[in-house]
């Protein structure tokens, strides 16, 4: 079993930036491949950015690319979002999620956190 906690969502102006961090507790997240998703209101949870258990590779869904990047520290077990550049868009809850890989497949992702509001005013 492994444990999500997200932390860092928040109000911020357009072009800003925020830091969201995924804690997992539990089986070790170095054992797992990391996604956050989002989902805004009426449309339906999607996944934005991804990292392998290396941390090797990453995937970028394309309305997030050079704005937002994944990394991950597996001596801490905790994964990040850096959110730069933030557009009205970008509203949405944001969640972490664990897969045995990487891959744009949701319901390949069986480890979930409680999610993280952001809000970004325009």
């Amino acid at each position: 079993q492994v444990q999500l906690v997200e932390s860092g969502g928040g109000l911020v102006q357009a072009g800003g930036s925020l830091r969201l961090s995924c804690v997992a507790s539990g089986r070790t997240s170095g054992s797992y491949a990391m996604g956050w998703f989002r989902q805004a209101p009426g449309k339906e949870r999607e996944l934005i950015v991804g990292i392998s258990r290396s941390g090797g590779d990453t995937y970028y869904t394309d309305s997030v690319k050079g704005r937002f990047t994944i990394s991950r520290d597996s001596a801490s077990n905790t994964v990040y979002l850096q959110m730069n550049s933030l557009k009205p868009e970008d509203t949405a809850v944001y969640y972490c999620a664990a897969s045995w890989t990487l891959t744009i497949v949701t319901s390949a992702y069986r480890y979930w956190g409680q999610g993280t509001q952001v809000t970004v005013s325009s």
